[in-house]
């Protein structure tokens, strides 16, 4: 026996929606270009990553969410609703039983199908794209329209622009750049490259990537480390696996790098690198405090 429910019965849920679904719609164009039809007040929203979980949250709309997918843990209070399969591979038969009137997506990670066919079935979904700072911006205004928190998105908005033109004025006085290995993987090593926020990250910090270049998330050999010879390594792992003293051993086991010499092998708090949200703003000036000490007060690690 399956659990899948038939498609018949997902037809029939997709005519089972809340009332407020057929109410009143707004025509909005999403971060594809997609003309997309939104209720004017959504009351049943399913995200499909856990940054948009968070930032559904941040806006103070948690309420509306029926569902997430795994590993949305930010704020506590989202890992109480239910899930609705990974990121990069949502079940379309827990979302449609969850009877939303909107479903939040990302351009990078959900599978474009999954959009299509929830599209085909008469679900709303709208679909952003925060894979920069000024996407992140651009997001949080967007769900803020769509979430009818607008003062809230805009609030938040102007507190990263006004962040991160203060940053850009301290790192503007920089002369120099160092070299930065940013790693997310340990077996394999794994680093980051043009291709994603943590580049951007570098950048804004007053760093260059050592990895530019290349895939988005290439692999490396202790060769090809030594061979970059990367004056900052920044460390950034899920929790629990191993902690900072372990994971800077396994650098130090090469005396020959610069960042070594120098003690510049430094683990970073995960939680706040690892999502397009508002706590990136948190990682990007911790990142820069430990690249450039001298330009603030207090240095973090």
């Amino acid at each position: 026996m399956t659990n899948k429910i038939p498609l018949l019965l997902l037809l029939l849920l997709t005519f089972l929606l809340p009332s407020s679904a057929m109410a009143q719609e707004r025509e909005l164009l999403d971060h594809t270009g997609r003309q997309t039809l939104i209720p004017a007040q959504p009351q049943r929203v399913v995200s499909l990553a856990p940054s948009i979980t968070e930032m559904v949250f941040s806006l103070g709309r948690g309420e509306l969410l029926r569902g997430t997918p795994h590993f949305s843990d930010f704020p506590p209070a989202a890992q109480e609703i239910p899930r609705i399969g990974s990121f990069v591979n949502p079940d379309l038969e827990r979302i449609v039983a969850l009877r939303p009137d909107l479903v939040l997506a990302t351009r990078d990670g959900n599978p474009r199908q999954l959009v299509e066919r929830l599209t085909k079935m008469g679900i709303a979904v709208f679909v952003i794209d925060p894979r920069d700072f000024a996407g992140i911006i651009s997001s949080f205004r967007a769900l803020g329209q769509i979430l009818n928190a607008t003062p809230r998105a805009e609030e938040l908005a102007t507190a990263m622009e006004e962040r991160l033109t203060l940053l850009h004025r301290q790192i503007s006085t920089v002369w120099q750049r160092p070299s930065v290995f940013f790693q997310v993987g340990i077996h394999p090593i794994v680093s980051v490259g043009e291709q994603t926020f943590l580049h951007e990250l570098i950048i804004l910090a007053g760093g260059r990537n050592a990895t530019a270049g290349g895939p988005p998330y290439p692999r490396h050999s202790w060769e090809d480390i030594l061979r970059l010879q990367p004056e900052f390594v920044i460390i950034s792992t899920k929790p629990g696996l191993q902690g900072p003293e372990e994971l800077r051993r396994h650098w130090e086991r090469w005396p020959q790098l610069v960042a070594v010499q120098k003690q510049r092998v430094h683990v970073v708090d995960a939680d706040l690198f690892k999502r397009p949200t508002f706590r990136l703003l948190d990682g990007l000036e911790s990142l820069a405090r430990i690249l450039h000490p001298d330009l603030f007060p207090i240095n973090v690690d």
